[in-house]
């Protein structure tokens, strides 16, 4: 038996890259999903293009907001109004390997797993490739805090198992929500092949260092409630981790 994936796309401004991410989607072997495509007042165009594919299939669906919220709360109006078994996310300028839903989906239900994710590859503005994110098979909550193993765009959880769960408005708040179910579950398992592609915008969030940096200490401290010690030992690794990937 098939089970519904509900994917999740926040949209702002996204008429550069959104139409690859929906037709990645389409792509898919894996045929049991909904896209929900949030527009979080866009001002380029973009809502037009997507609105020409929700007409052209029903498992595209658009929710416009009528004031910009950011991108955790868009993500969260997609959640909330999703109906799928599995909750999976993709950014508006990230894209799927045609067998990402097939495999992981099936991965997931003969390990018997709420929540999983994979490798993915690098790609940078005009979709060349720059590199792989090779991934640990299994992941613990202190591998976890340590540095952000999971890429979101490869994340899916369990809705039955877990309920759903939704973004805070924080700095790294994907990372938080991996986060918070990996502290129920202990650890997960992931796929080792590569399964999706991250773009890697110059203009990004993640390329302010110092912010990243910031965000991440807020984490430890006042969202996962470490104690200095604690802080300061995770810290580290996370700045370690940091730097072998720049390597």
């Amino acid at each position: 038996m098939n089970y519904l994936v509900s994917i999740i796309t926040p949209s702002y401004n996204s008429i550069k890259f959104i139409e690859e991410t929906i037709l990645s989607v389409l792509s898919q072997t894996y045929q049991d999903w909904e896209m929900i495509i949030v527009n979080d007042v866009s001002t380029d165009g973009s809502e037009k293009l997507i609105e020409e594919y929700v007409k052209k299939d029903s498992r595209i669906k658009l929710i416009t907001l009528t004031k910009n919220l950011g991108v955790a709360k868009a993500r969260n109006m997609a959640i909330k109004s999703a109906t799928g078994r599995y909750v999976a996310f993709l950014d508006s300028d990230d894209t799927w390997l045609p067998k990402k839903l097939e495999k992981q989906v099936k991965f997931m239900e003969e390990n018997n797993l709420v929540v999983t994710y994979s490798a993915y590859y690098t790609m940078n503005e005009y979709s060349k490739y720059i590199n792989t994110r090779n991934v640990k098979d299994k992941i613990t909550y202190s591998d976890m805090l340590k540095s952000n193993h999971i890429g979101n765009l490869t994340g899916i959880y369990d809705v039955s198992f877990f309920g759903k769960v939704f973004m805070e408005s924080v700095g790294h708040e994907d990372y938080v929500l991996w986060l918070s179910l990996l502290r129920k579950v202990g650890s997960i398992k992931g796929v080792t092949e590569p399964l999706a592609n991250y773009r890697i915008l110059s203009n990004s969030l993640s390329s302010n260092k110092v912010k990243v940096l910031k965000w991440q200490w807020h984490i430890y401290r006042n969202i996962e409630k470490l104690n200095l010690f604690q802080s300061s030992y995770y810290f580290c690794w996370y700045i370690f981790y940091a730097l072998k990937k720049r390597s």
